[in-house]
Formats: C-alpha cells, sequence, structure tokens
C-alpha cells in the first residue's frame, strides 16, 4: 500500500482535541458536502506564506458546503513553536475560518500518509478521497502563485464534474517525525505524481 491515501480512499477517522477546546471525530463534519482536511503547522514559511490563500479558499466555498479541518501532526519536540499552546496562540491571533486540531501522537498524518505542510485532502460526501496534494504552486510567496489546484478541484467536485488533476504534490515542509531528524521521512514516502 502506498504511504499516502489514494483517490477513492475513505476518509481515516479520527479523535483529536482542537483550539477551540473541544476534541471532534470526522462524525462531527457530517453536515459537510465536501471535507478538506490539510496537514498544517505553526512554523513552517509556506504554511504562513500561503495561509491567507487557504483563508480566502476557505471562505469563498464555506456557503456552498465545504468544511475545512487542519491538522498538525508536527513533533513540538522538532520544533517548539508547533506546540499546542503554539497553536491556540495562532488562532487567536489570526481567527483563521477552519477547525485546527492537534495530532501530537502522528497517527492521524500516519493513517492519511501526510508528506508535507502543508498538505490538502479533498473528500466528496461519502467521506471519499477526490483530491490530494498542493493548494497552489507557490506557497511560500503569494505573489508568485499562477496556479490553485485546491480552488479548482473544489469548483469541479461542486459542478458534479471529475476532477481533473486529482493528484499533486504538496509542496512544503516535511512533517517533523517525532524522535526523527527535522528532515527525515518515512521510507515508504513518495512523490504522489
Amino acid at each position: 500500500m502506498a504511504f499516502t491515501l489514494d483517490i477513492g480512499a475513505a476518509a481515516p477517522d479520527f479523535s483529536l482535541p482542537a483550539t477551540d477546546g473541544q476534541t471532534y471525530s470526522l462524525a462531527d463534519f457530517k453536515e459537510a458536502d465536501v471535507l478538506v482536511i490539510f496537514f498544517t503547522c505553526n512554523h513552517c514559511p509556506y504554511v504562513t506564506g500561503s495561509d491567507e490563500l487557504t483563508r480566502a479558499t476557505a471562505d469563498k466555498f464555506a456557503g456552498r458546503g465545504v468544511r475545512f479541518v487542519g491538522i498538525n501532526s508536527n513533533s513540538k519536540a522538532t520544533y517548539a513553536e508547533d506546540s499546542f499552546e503554539h497553536m491556540v496562540e495562532r488562532m487567536k491571533e489570526h481567527q483563521f475560518p477552519w477547525t485546527y486540531l492537534y495530532d501530537e501522537s502522528q497517527d492521524v498524518a500516519r493513517a492519511y500518509g501526510a508528506l508535507r505542510t502543508p498538505h490538502f485532502y479533498v473528500f466528496d460526501a461519502d467521506r471519499k478521497l477526490v483530491y490530494t496534494g498542493r493548494a497552489v504552486d507557490a506557497p511560500r510567496d503569494a505573489s508568485n502563485v499562477t496556479v490553485n489546484d485546491l480552488d479548482r478541484a473544489l469548483e469541479e467536485q461542486l459542478a458534479g464534474k471529475p476532477i481533473r488533476v486529482p493528484k499533486t504534490n504538496p509542496i512544503g515542509c516535511n512533517v517533523k517525525w517525532d524522535g526523527k531528524d527535522a528532515h527525515w521521512m518515512p521510507a515508504d514516502a513518495c512523490d504522489l505524481v
């Protein structure tokens, strides 16, 4: 089996604490026609460089039945800025329009096969994967973005059309795995395309 979920795979369940003080599982988002789950963090320049683009996409589709859920799986031992406390502070400061969950065990990152921050997964109403990869082609510097794959995939999905490019390679820092070098990736992790 590939490290990362393949198109058509079911969304793995989770039970994770959020910055709002609640604990969420997949069922808590059942009302969403489309669910975007993305692996993110507090410190990565590819995340911070594209957060406002992600916000714009989340806001654009919020009234169309699309929910966004961010998951931070980075080890706080690798980057102290990725701690839960810093997640809470970041959400208070930025008021992002998504639920922000903490995957301290990294089990959810392994279940999804998260490669980088950010790494996006789009699930349909049946919670089958229809798109995985990057949101934009230049996440570190929003001024250089020429392609928004996430926006396109959501438009196609909501229009009932097949997603023309269902897989792209996520662009960003690798997930910071606990007890490993900051640049380590699992042996079976590989490019998606």
